[in-house]
């Protein structure tokens, strides 16, 4: 594996101090247009337009590069007012409908819509081939959408990528949009991460060329979302903000990386900046999707307070959604997921199980998304002494899986059976089947283990292996919940339960040494928590004594 595979992130570290340097080389900073005149980073995308769009065309393209599709979309508009002869304009709007490449979701209109402006620039006519190369490859996006299922559009995208790339060597964006494509097409599944790990190191090699440009702090940290890679990622977060201050998506989008490495203040500072950008363009999935990340964090560190204000927000903000809209990064199911997630973790972060049995379920145009909060209720009623009252919420879980794999979602309903078999799990326990409840538990983590997490949230609602520490140590195998435990912070680094449970599971395995750091660690990750606190964090205060 090469270095830049596998370089610490102190390396990363001492080479910025050696490209920043470069950047006085770099084309001139372009302003947003429509919004915060802030900075949004540096692109150059030649084209064979009229030379007086140059700016704006490059401006269009790093509003793109920060998935601010609205933006992207009225500045490529404005290149066309100025040159209607701008076939890559078109190319432009199409790729900002195709949205995040990693929403999933497209509703009709935004696939008419992208079609559109692919049949716009053909009419138009491209000037050169390396311009019908691009416009080529984002056809494969839209044209037979309602014959052709999306993973395959995705898979000739990306081939259309490489054969681009490959031909056009000098051109960086061609390097750079196909490594954003070998993302997108990489499975969950699939935990060799070879399309990661190839997008990732020719995003790092062009980023040493192009310390200032946005796509590729963007894309470096999306390839790198997984538990094993997040830290080869940390210098891209830490420097994508300040790249693109401007973009609401450059201030979320660090988080996935501080998310994955345990960093919880940086990611509240980061989701804090990210929900008041979006706010102010009112991109309500963008700051649903960020309040998820923030809430997660606050949780973590105990500022409970600071959570339920966010719980008691957030139903004016989801009534603010727009299915059809061009809007963030945020696609609409994010909105919806977050409006789910963010009471769930509420309650099930503070094992308030009563609590979690009197959430509200909704109904959505995404079952995934509601499928969180009857997994809630069914934990909760599960674990407050209730198992037969988990029944219903089981049942409508087991719906809405089957509701996915009709819809050939093989992804989503596979995370809804997990939840649906935990829930599962803890009813068996609770009716007194406790050795069948740990083996259903125990093969829901393994399922949960063998994919990684969607980009649309911070982590499982309730991670199941964590879960099942919690039930090993209940049923007084404190020794075996401890190996549980570790498995799961491992993946799922600082976790306030992960931790306790640790703490709580090393006690009682007689390992007082282990059970005092894990004790001191939790008290570490906690320093602005709520006075006096949760118990669990009394509890490690004197402990770690």
């Amino acid at each position: 594996m090469s270095m830049l595979k596998t370089r610490p992130a102190v390396l990363a570290i001492l080479l910025l101090a050696v490209v920043q340097g470069a950047s006085a080389q770099a084309p001139q900073q372009h302003d947003t247009h429509g919004a915060d005149p802030g900075r949004i980073g540096t692109v150059h995308f030649a084209t064979s337009c009229r030379p007086a769009v140059a700016p704006k065309f490059d401006r269009g393209v790093a509003l793109l590069h920060s998935f601010w599709f609205s933006a992207a979309i009225q500045t490529f508009n404005d290149v066309l007012a100025d040159d209607p002869g701008c076939a890559m304009a078109h190319w432009g709007i199409a790729m900002s409908w195709w949205g995040n490449p990693f929403g999933g979701f497209r509703s009709p209109q935004a696939l008419a819509d992208g079609l559109s402006a692919v049949e716009k620039a053909k009419a138009i006519g491209p000037k050169t081939e390396r311009e019908r190369g691009y416009i080529a490859a984002v056809a494969t996006l839209f044209v037979s959408a309602g014959s052709v299922d999306q993973r395959t559009r995705i898979l000739a995208y990306l081939k259309a990528m490489e054969q681009l790339a490959a031909t056009f060597g000098d051109d960086p964006e061609a390097r750079i949009f196909y490594a954003l494509a070998l993302d997108q097409a990489a499975l969950p599944s699939d935990k060799t991460y070879a399309n990661q790990l190839k997008a990732g190191e020719m995003l790092e090699a062009e980023f040493l060329r192009q310390p200032e440009h946005p796509g590729l702090a963007h894309y470096i940290i999306h390839s790198y979302d997984v538990p094993s890679l997040a830290p080869q990622a940390l210098d891209a977060a830490r420097r994508y903000s300040k790249i693109a201050p401007a973009a609401p998506h450059a201030l979320h989008m660090p988080s996935h990386t501080f998310t994955r490495v345990g960093a919880w203040q940086d990611s509240i500072e980061s989701n804090l900046a990210s929900a008041t950008a979006a706010r102010k363009e009112n991109a309500a999935a963008e700051e649903l999707h960020a309040l998820d990340y923030q809430v997660y964090a606050y949780l973590q560190t105990v500022q409970d307070a600071a959570a339920k204000k966010v719980v008691d927000e957030i139903p004016a903000i989801g009534a603010r959604i727009q299915l059809n809209a061009a809007g963030n990064a945020a696609p609409p199911p994010a909105g919806y997921y977050a409006l789910a997630a963010i009471p769930a973790r509420y309650a099930l972060e503070r094992a308030a199980w009563a609590e979690a049995t009197r959430l509200q379920p909704r109904e959505t145009p995404f079952p995934w998304a509601d499928a969180v909060t009857h997994f809630a209720r069914a934990l909760g009623a599960a674990r407050s002494g209730n198992p037969e009252a988990a029944a219903k919420d089981v049942d409508k879980l087991a719906a809405l899986a089957d509701a996915l794999r009709k819809a050939n979602d093989a992804y989503w309903s596979e995370q809804v059976d997990i939840q649906r078999r935990v829930a599962v799990a803890w009813i068996s326990y609770a009716q007194g089947r406790r050795d069948e409840g740990i083996a259903m538990l125990r093969d829901a983590a393994d399922r949960e283990d063998a994919t990684e997490k969607s980009a649309v949230t911070p982590g499982p609602i309730k991670p199941a292996r964590e879960l099942l520490g919690e039930m090993l140590l209940d049923a007084g195998r404190p020794a075996e919940a401890l190996q549980e435990f570790e498995k799961s912070t491992a993946k799922e680094p600082n976790r306030f339960r992960g931790v306790y449970g640790s703490a709580r599971a090393a006690a009682g395995a007689g390992d007082s040494g282990k059970a005092r750091i894990y004790f001191a660690r939790l008290v570490e990750i906690s320093p602005k928590a709520d006075s006096p606190g949760r118990p669990e964090l009394q509890e490690a205060r004197k402990a770690a004594r």
